[in-house]
């Protein structure tokens, strides 16, 4: 299937390893144009040299997103330098909490990052010839709270901002930009949380893989092409949704 994609000018925070990365990587195999961020400079230097050997256009700037005027300012770049934005795809995540300092950091580094970017960018994507679509990365953490999940600041703050991207989608589609949620289960890759995990703690890590009906964790690829699909104009109806892409790890109807 043409996702349509072709020439699209996307906007992906977090996209320096795991699933951002994949996601971008997904976006330039498309024939998109890119303009990406991440905390740390120099894997975010490697991604967008590897991203242009498909001959795409890549913007990238190091930052915390917790730091709202960097992150406006970043926004402001990618649409100056691309010509503009037709996609927006908000992948950031503060990790699990339990302390009142670590839930304030959780809300900072999740919950503010996806206003603030949803709001500055809005006005970029509603000019979008292609129709602006916007795709917030959550967590399966905020639809239950068995382990993985827990009393913890991750799922809450993931609950949030399900909650209000749901509200956008249902409310900017009058100015022609489309509001969705794509939910990981448990991924894994290289470097990452789990495969951590399966090392340090093999019988947890067990646990969670068995309670999958696929029989295995998830891989940054399969969330990344879910977040394509609902970016383009292949999926074009659909607004206010929340994809979970997670083997079957959540029971629920």
């Amino acid at each position: 299937m043409d996702l349509g994609l072709h020439g699209a000018r996307v906007v992906v925070t977090g996209a320096s390893r795991g699933i951002g990365r994949a996601i971008a990587q997904t976006f330039a195999e498309e024939g998109a144009d890119l303009a990406i961020c991440a905390r740390t400079a120099e894997p975010l230097q490697r991604a967008a040299e590897q991203l242009r050997t498909g001959g795409r256009t890549v913007v990238e700037q190091a930052l915390d997103v917790a730091d709202g005027e960097a992150l406006r300012g970043f926004v402001d770049a990618a649409a100056e330098q691309l010509g503009g934005i037709d996609v927006l795809v908000s992948n950031v995540s503060g990790g699990s909490a339990a302390t009142p300092e670590q839930w304030e950091r959780g809300f900072a580094t999740d919950v503010m990052p996806f206003v603030n970017l949803a709001e500055h960018a809005r006005p970029h994507l509603a000019a979008s010839e292609r129709g602006g679509s916007v795709v917030l990365v959550s967590s399966t953490s905020a639809l239950h709270t068995t382990p993985p999940a827990g009393p913890t600041a991750y799922g809450a703050v993931k609950a949030a901002l399900n909650h209000h991207a749901a509200a956008l989608g249902h409310r900017l589609p009058a100015e022609g930009v489309r509001v969705n949620t794509v939910s990981p289960g448990p991924i894994e890759f290289e470097g990452g949380g789990w495969a951590r995990r399966r090392g340090s703690d093999p019988d947890f890590y067990a646990g969670i893989r068995d309670r999958i009906p696929v029989g295995r964790l998830g891989r940054p690829e399969e969330v990344a092409r879910a977040v394509a699909f609902l970016a383009g104009p292949a999926a074009s109806f659909i607004t206010g949704a929340n994809l979970v892409v997670d083997g079957g790890f959540v029971d629920r109807v």
